[in-house]
């Protein structure tokens, strides 16, 4: 789950944020990567020059570069509040992920001002009338690539009000984070099966095509293999294959290469230690090649799903067919 963080100045952004760490959720914010530009630049931290820089940086590296560059520090595994999101391009950046939410923060513009007073930063605005021309300023411009705080929070999947008391915000954060984890999709068991393999294929040293494939019976991984030279042999990128270390053309020499499949090698593995496969289902990154159908069908495999075309594969899919071995294509990223 990643949750988004926009709002005016002083809306208590800061509130909801350090709720959500308390409650398990990494904190990252846009602006730490405009932080870290004006340390390098050996620059002031004030609100000045980190607008100026994040106008910057958004228009020599594209409007969505704090965006890009703090998804690049998350982890899949973890929960995270993303803090100072100011310009629509961030937001949609962040939205291409599964499980992010955008959230604005709202407060009445005078409680925000007396909250900005009670705070007492050198640079927050003096009077109301400055607090007003700041909020022009960083609500939009003409240029594209500066902050355009009002477009952004037009993004917002949800909004919290900020006016009354601290327990007040936090029930109804709370409200919205469950209402987040309920609609977060999660992947499908055929999904599931076919990103484990892609995770498996980094394991495989050939140089040509790295290839994976797990067998699973009753939503249980059973067997799994990549590609590689054979057991005892020298590794595909270790010179152990003659003909994909002279990066033979696709298609050519296949009767030279001593890598063996994904596929093969799950279903050997299995065989090794004696673990029945029939009637199991194979997630494969690639369709299968014509060895490796007849193992799967000589096996008792009864279902192949695979995610990538193999370019020579048109007499494996009608031998599999003839064979009554169910065969479905499904495509993840």
């Amino acid at each position: 789950m990643i949750i988004g963080l926009t709002g005016k100045n002083g809306s208590g952004k800061g509130e909801v944020a350090r709720f959500l760490r308390e409650r398990g959720f990494e904190y990252l914010s846009l602006s730490d990567v405009i932080r870290r530009e004006l340390v390098k630049r050996k620059k002031r931290l004030t609100r000045e020059n980190l607008v100026a820089q994040g106008n910057e940086l958004r228009k020599k590296f594209g409007p969505d570069v704090l965006a890009k560059r703090t998804v690049e520090q998350m982890e899949m595994e973890k929960n995270y509040v993303v803090d100072s999101i100011r310009h629509p391009a961030e937001a949609k950046a962040l939205k291409a992920h599964n499980g992010f939410a955008l959230l604005n923060v709202t407060a009445p513009p005078k409680v925000r001002f007396e909250r900005l007073r009670a705070r007492g930063r050198e640079n927050d605005p003096r009077t109301f009338g400055e607090f007003k021309k700041l909020e022009r300023t960083e609500g939009g411009s003409s240029v594209r690539s500066d902050q355009q705080l009002d477009r952004t929070i037009g993004l917002a999947d949800y909004s919290v009000r900020n006016a009354g008391t601290l327990k007040e915000l936090e029930d109804e954060v709370t409200r919205i984070v469950m209402a987040i984890a309920r609609k977060k999709k999660r992947p499908n068991w055929d999904e599931y099966f076919l990103g484990i393999a892609k995770v498996v294929a980094l394991r495989s040293n050939c140089v040509k095509r790295k290839v994976a494939a797990v067998i699973v019976k009753d939503k249980r991984i059973i067997s799994t293999g990549y590609n590689g030279t054979p057991r005892g042999v020298r590794n595909c990128n270790e010179g152990g294959c003659p003909r994909c270390n002279q990066l033979a053309s696709s298609g050519t020499k296949l009767e030279e290469c001593l890598c063996s499949h994904g596929e093969e090698n799950a279903i050997t593995q299995a065989a090794y230690h004696g673990v029945n496969i029939k009637d199991s289902t194979l997630y494969t990154t690639y369709s299968p090649c014509l060895l490796c159908t007849k193992m799967v069908i000589n096996s008792g495999i009864r279902e192949v799903v695979f995610n990538i075309d193999y370019p020579l594969d048109e007499v494996s899919m009608s031998l599999l067919q003839e064979a009554g071995v169910k065969v479905r294509k499904v495509k993840i990223d």
